[in-house]
């Protein structure tokens, strides 16, 4: 199994959050602002932590920057955190799997790429389900399934215009 099978956690704030451009950008936001302070927050932390004790300072500082970011969303904009729910409590997951899968050399580097995906998914996720839903009169566009689908087929898109090698089951074949 691919160690990056874990990022597929990310995908569950992103499915359910997402339902309109306003709401993307919020839990875009969420992911990018959560992540990067865990990161510095556990900056120090690293080499000062045993290994057993790592894990659940990471935890304990996960919960406390949820808990902050939930209370800052319902004091700030009460409707948009009521649509969000509890999907940036789901960033946890996320914020730990990226600790856990990035190197200790050019960690900054690949994490600020890592979340300008998350952010720049978001926004296309929110923007095609809001335009699907109000414009083209898609209602399964603004529920989950319809977002995994919508998300299935830009990664076919991605997949299609990427240029690389082809497969070796159709090297040389027309």
């Amino acid at each position: 199994m691919n160690r990056f099978c874990l990022l597929a956690v990310s995908l569950t704030p992103l499915l359910g959050a997402t339902r309109t451009l306003h709401e993307g950008i919020a839990i875009g936001l969420c992911a990018v602002v959560m992540g990067s302070l865990h990161q510095l927050l556990l900056t120090p932390l690293r080499q000062r932590l045993a290994s057993w004790a790592y894990v659940p300072a990471s935890l304990l500082m996960l919960a406390a920057l949820a808990s902050c970011l939930q209370m800052a969303l319902r004091a700030g904009s009460l409707p948009l955190a009521l649509a969000l729910g509890h999907y940036p409590a789901l960033l946890c997951l996320q914020c730990l799997a990226c600790d856990h899968l990035l190197p200790d050399q050019g960690r900054w580097r690949m994490l600020a790429g890592y979340f300008c995906a998350v952010f720049a998914l978001c926004l296309v996720l929110g923007a095609s389900r809001q335009w699907l839903a109000n414009v083209a009169n898609l209602h399964v566009a603004s529920l989950a399934p319809g977002a995994l689908l919508l998300l299935g087929l830009l990664l076919a898109l991605y997949n299609r215009l990427r240029p690389g090698p082809a497969h070796p089951r159709r090297q040389g074949k027309l």
